[in-house]
């Protein structure tokens, strides 16, 4: 197959770029910086000669979308909100365009579109979508909206042609450098990786390999369409997340953290606390139900195999 990345040169693109090149597919990467000769030059803001790619292309995975892993200040929203939500229309107005439409358009979007809760899990039919739920900082509400308009863009586009799907995704696993496995493994290696506020939020994810696969089931299932949740069907508190990592690497203990320390930490970091302290407890209803089998459902086994990797290097 013919496969456009537009912004796939991130983690998750990264991973998703190996796998599909590995399994024969012709990958191209729409990058504002291209480096390869599979890497075309896109804004992604305005249509050009890169929508040439996507014309008779079979698929393709829109990534692009600002880091997360920023301080949450105004400019840093708006820079979030606009690389989504332009990237989105502009690759919708290309499918318009184009002669030969590809036939799925997978766009990224994230779990953190969910309420902060505890009580049940959310999955695509009976989730709660957040940004009304008490007792949270206000400013998380902007991720939830952040969210929502995302995925709005990719839903008003105007591609009778082309199917949609788009991806809430939890955290990928994979052990590239720089990635988010490789940031709290660092910590836990340290002995910093103890529970942070308590640890009773919950962390949902996925392992880079199921998620690779669960790109390949949807485009295969001409039957599936809007939200789906790619996440695995463990999420657990972050006190036991923790737990199973530092395991995994045979560290007996880790230092836990306050609610106060965690923001120093992320200040240090430039990253959030939203990261740390919000409540994912994402499952993945419509690919279960569509008869999707995970290779890593639990947390504790899918650590131990990221591990052998990152020592396999």
């Amino acid at each position: 197959m013919k496969i456009v990345l537009p912004g796939g040169t991130g983690q998750v693109g990264t991973v998703l770029r190996r796998a599909l090149t590995a399994a024969g597919h012709e990958v191209t990467v729409l990058s504002r910086q291209p480096t390869g000769h599979d890497e075309i030059l896109w804004d992604g803001r305005t249509l050009g000669p890169w929508a040439e790619a996507i014309d008779g292309s079979d698929v393709v995975v829109n990534l692009a979308g600002r880091s997360v892993s920023c301080r949450y200040t105004p400019d840093n929203l708006r820079a979030m909100m606009d690389s989504r939500v332009d990237s989105a229309r502009v690759v919708g107005q290309a499918i318009a365009a184009a002669a030969r439409p590809p036939r799925i358009w997978l766009q990224m979007s994230t779990a953190t579109v969910y309420a902060h809760r505890f009580d049940a899990p959310n999955d695509e039919a009976t989730g709660v979508i957040g940004g009304a739920e008490p007792g949270v900082p206000d400013y998380w509400g902007h991720s939830v909206d952040i969210a929502t308009a995302w995925e709005r863009e990719q839903e008003n586009a105007d591609t009778p042609h082309t199917r949609k799907v788009a991806l809430r995704a939890a955290m990928v696993m994979s052990p590239d450098r720089g990635g988010v496995f490789d940031v709290l493994s660092r910590l836990a290696r340290l002995g910093l990786g103890g529970p942070v506020a308590g640890g009773r939020q919950y962390v949902s994810w996925i392992h880079d390999h199921d998620f690779v696969r669960a790109v390949e089931f949807l485009v295969a299932r001409e039957d599936l369409a809007g939200p789906v949740n790619l996440a695995a069907p463990g999420p657990l508190p972050h006190r036991a997340f923790m737990r199973a990592l530092r395991g995994a690497w045979r560290v007996p203990a880790g230092l836990p953290a306050t609610k106060w320390m965690a923001e120093i930490g992320a200040f240090a970091l430039r990253s959030d606390t939203e990261l740390l302290l919000k409540s994912r407890r994402v499952v993945p209803g419509r690919l279960l139900d569509a008869g999707f089998a995970f290779d890593h459902p639990e947390w504790p086994g899918a650590a131990a195999d990221l591990v052998r990797r990152v020592r396999g290097r």
